[in-house]
């Protein structure tokens, strides 16, 4: 990855004002027939399709295309989506070596992604609220919208490319986890893309992936989240300790969305020498991205999202050093929460078994 570039770099994405048809033209200017472009992406649906998407619309305009995740792929649903559409990626923990001439990043933004912050891409196609410190030659970023799966469908649609139907079965697959459903934040643009897709999605393998969401070992985290469970007035927090998969901690934030006394769920979890935590919000009050700069940024690491999805990520270290002590963790945590509210009084206050961080 190139660490500085003769192009011009824009400092802020394009405007409302923008057509789609422009967007287009220039993300197609973006790459010659010599290029080798690589695509990075945290490897959930909605990246993945996202992906996908590109990958299409570059076909045959460049030598070659890779898509490299930067997560461990763990979660039974999402491995099941990239065996029955035949994803093929790799795994990428730094850009060395790697002989490739362009380098994409969807569904997300540099500063995401620590290894990643410093360097500078070509194009940045996302959704999630802008980061002050992006740049790149290309920057498309729509805050507004449900999934970047949207924002790619409106490419292939503009471009006047059909998808195919393991496209397509990706990017509405991608639209339907992003915006659960459509109860998360989305706009028509969703919905229309949504409809259009579903014209050429198969549906059998969308069933076939949806049916697979859990396993006999996310059975047993299931039953630890449930014991382990404590309620901060309206909101449901579980401290999971060291987990094998952080996806886990997805799952169970959005699980406990589905009780009818919660309108927050909080997931904290260790994975990797990280504190990972899962925010969701049922949209009421409040927003879980800002909380969770405001709440976790402090301690390093970064954090952010959307009004009701949003997620931290913080090495241990960095925590150590911005507070003297991780000796108690869940503690530290559990008053950051409690901070949110002006009264609070815990449903189930009760001593854990296990031992806390």
């Amino acid at each position: 990855m190139k660490e500085t570039t003769t192009q011009i770099l824009m400092e802020h994405p394009f405007s409302k004002s923008t057509s789609q048809t422009e967007r287009s033209q220039k993300l197609l200017e973006m790459v010659s027939s010599d290029d080798r472009l690589g695509i990075i992406i945290s490897a959930d649906p909605d990246a993945m399709a996202s992906a996908l998407a590109l990958k299409r619309l570059f076909w045959r305009k460049l030598r070659k295309v890779e898509i490299l995740h930067v997560n461990t792929i763990e979660r039974p649903d999402n491995l099941a989506m990239i065996q029955l559409l035949n994803i093929k990626q790799r795994r990428i923990r730094s850009t060395r070596g790697r002989k490739l001439t362009k380098w994409a990043i969807v569904d997300s933004q540099p500063s995401h992604y620590p290894q990643f912050k410093n360097h500078s891409f070509d194009i940045i196609i996302d959704h999630h609220p802008i980061d002050p410190g992006s740049k790149a030659t290309f920057m498309d970023i729509r805050e507004g919208y449900g999934a970047n799966a949207t924002i790619m469908t409106e490419y292939l649609k503009s471009m006047k490319i059909v998808p195919s139907a393991r496209l397509a079965t990706a990017l509405f697959y991608g639209i339907k986890t992003d915006t659960a459903n459509f109860v998360r934040d989305s706009l028509s643009n969703d919905i229309n893309a949504f409809k259009y897709l579903y014209g050429y999605a198969n549906m059998n393998t969308i069933k076939k992936i949806e049916s697979s969401e859990l396993s006999r070992h996310t059975l047993v985290d299931f039953k630890t989240a449930i014991e382990e469970l404590v309620f901060i007035d309206k909101m449901a927090y579980v401290n999971m300790l060291e987990v094998d998969n952080p996806d886990t901690l997805v799952i169970i934030a959005d699980f406990f969305m589905k009780l009818a006394e919660t309108e927050w769920s909080i997931v904290a979890g260790l994975y990797e020498e990280k504190l990972i935590v899962i925010l969701r919000n049922a949209g009421f009050r409040g927003d879980a991205g800002k909380t969770a700069k405001k709440l976790f940024e402090p301690w390093g690491g970064s954090a952010g999202g959307h009004k009701s999805a949003a997620r931290a990520e913080i090495p241990i270290k960095e925590i150590a050093s911005a507070v003297g002590s991780c000796s108690k963790l869940d503690e530290m945590i559990l008053e950051k929460l409690k901070s949110l509210k002006q009264k609070h009084a815990p449903s189930n206050k009760k001593t854990s078994k296990r031992s806390k961080p």
